[in-house]
């Protein structure tokens, strides 16, 4: 599984960022931020996006481009999977991201995995498109305050600067195909 360490280490150093000036910044311990950078760990989502947000970057920016080709193919356990599914967490997602980054590059696509419980964290809102489609569970989606219950064969699209946000509000895990452009994660 691909870690985070070296290019969290390098956007830290590239902003004169100490450890404990970015573990402050994005709201996390020194030790978390070091056990990251050492690749010990990957971060959670939530804790990814809270980094990214701190060094004024993208989460793509996070991710190893890949090299460019005509086509790029990844079989099952080659993909970058991004925060975790376990009860204990409580952002209870992960994205097993199936269009990687690179630059150039106007999608990003990614099966999405909630647990029950999971939700987006709060209201979001950024540039660009999204569209899903769900493969498993229940699904709610928020966009401008207006619900939407989705289950499995459900698709849906919005425009990203809207401000929306998703759950489970199910009692098993969900999983959508998830796809946007630009790339945000």
């Amino acid at each position: 599984m691909p870690r985070f360490g070296l290019q969290l280490r390098h956007y830290r150093v590239m902003r004169k960022l100490k450890l404990k000036d970015l573990a402050d910044l994005a709201g996390c311990s020194e030790s978390l931020l070091s056990r990251i950078e050492n690749n010990q760990l990957n971060p959670s989502l939530a804790t990814l996006h809270r980094l990214c947000k701190a060094l004024d970057i993208s989460m793509a920016n996070m991710m190893t481009p890949e090299e460019p080709g005509k086509c790029i193919v990844t079989r099952p356990g080659e993909r970058l999977v991004v925060g975790r599914t376990s009860p204990r967490n409580s952002e209870k997602s992960e994205a097993e991201i199936f269009i990687p980054y690179a630059d150039g590059r106007l999608l990003e696509g990614m099966v999405f995995t909630l647990l029950p419980g999971g939700t987006s964290n709060g209201r979001l809102s950024h540039q660009g498109e999204e569209v899903g489609y769900v493969l498993e569970g229940e699904f709610e989606l928020s966009v401008e305050g207006e619900i939407h219950r989705l289950g499995a064969g459900c698709t849906f699209y919005f425009q990203s600067e809207l401000q929306h946000e998703f759950r489970n509000p199910g009692s098993t895990i969900t999983r959508l195909i998830w796809i946007n452009t630009p790339p945000t994660y």
